[in-house]
């Protein structure tokens, strides 16, 4: 029998993302899943291209909502009904609120996108820990923070801000991260980013993408 919050993280996330989520137990997939929809729907608020206040006022409500008890959280908000259901403490995820927030600078520099990263980085790390892997947090906090310079460099508005983050995406090692199964949804698009900076193309698919998707979904490496 189908899971309707699983469905529901699944259905509202890309291909990619969908196709890694998979390859997670059932049990580990709506709060891997919640992490993904709560980071895009952080950046859909950077690209909505209203007035920077608005964006402000609007990710200070996630911070506020992350940082309250669930208790008070409002009804009928899908996505913060997956976070109230999951092993890790929301609060632990106002560190990717900061990191989008930290995107809204008028001239946005190396440690801009750093802060950025390290917001991406902490929330995998909690997910790592809410899972009873410790051994492991510091590997996903790393692949969180090196798919989070790649998806800068392939996307942000102006060149120089681009070249930025690919200067900081190329620095790193991509060593293959070893994670638990639990967390093979991010060692899945790790291996597609890799991939696809060595290519310098902003797409994860492409001929060979889904063969690689299957064999670290599978085996993790």
């Amino acid at each position: 029998m189908s899971d309707p919050a699983t469905d529901f993280a699944a259905d509202a996330l890309p291909l990619p993302q969908r196709l890694a989520l998979s390859y997670a137990p059932r049990g580990a997939r709506t709060l891997v899943g919640a992490l993904w929809l709560l980071d895009r729907r952080l950046a859909g608020i950077l690209q909505a291209q209203g007035e920077v206040m608005i964006a402000q006022i609007k990710l200070a409500w996630w911070r506020d909502r992350l940082g309250e008890d669930p208790a008070l959280w409002p009804a009928g908000e899908p996505l913060l009904g997956l976070l109230r259901n999951g092993e890790v403490a929301p609060r632990d995820f106002v560190p990717l609120v900061d990191g989008w927030e930290a995107l809204l600078a008028e001239d946005l520099t190396a440690a801009g996108v750093d802060e950025f990263a390290a917001g991406r980085a902490a929330a995998w790390r909690a997910l790592a820990l809410a899972f009873g892997a410790p051994q492991a947090a510091d590997a996903a906090a790393q692949a969180a923070r090196e798919t989070s310079y790649f998806d800068l460099a392939m996307h942000l508005g102006t060149e120089a801000e681009a070249a930025a983050a690919r200067q900081l995406a190329l620095a790193c090692k991509w060593q293959k991260p070893n994670l638990p199964r639990a967390l093979r949804p991010l060692a899945v698009i790790h291996a597609l980013s890799a991939r696809a900076l060595r290519r310098g193309s902003a797409e994860l698919g492409g001929a060979g993408a889904g063969l690689l998707a299957l064999r670290t979904g599978l085996l993790g490496r």
